[in-house]
């Protein structure tokens, strides 16, 4: 789109908090930082953000089903 028909113009891509936080919070080696794409960094962001909730005791006692431990060693 060009500028003056109302649209505003794409925001650049945030490279300062992208690298703080792949490389600093979540302590990605840079190999694995740079092979990521914004989607996947998008979503790791999302998910330390909200890490979600715990499963009720219905579905841990169905996970425990489905994967039982195995005895023995």
């Amino acid at each position: 789109m060009k500028p003056g028909n109302g649209a505003s113009s794409p925001r650049p891509f945030p490279w300062d908090e992208a690298l703080g936080f792949g490389l600093g919070v979540l302590r990605l080696p840079p190999e694995q930082f740079w092979r990521l794409t914004p989607v996947e960094l998008a979503a790791l962001a999302r998910a330390r953000r909200s890490p979600g909730r715990a499963p009720d005791r219905a579905a841990l006692e169905e996970l425990m089903a489905a994967f039982p431990d195995r005895g023995g060693g």
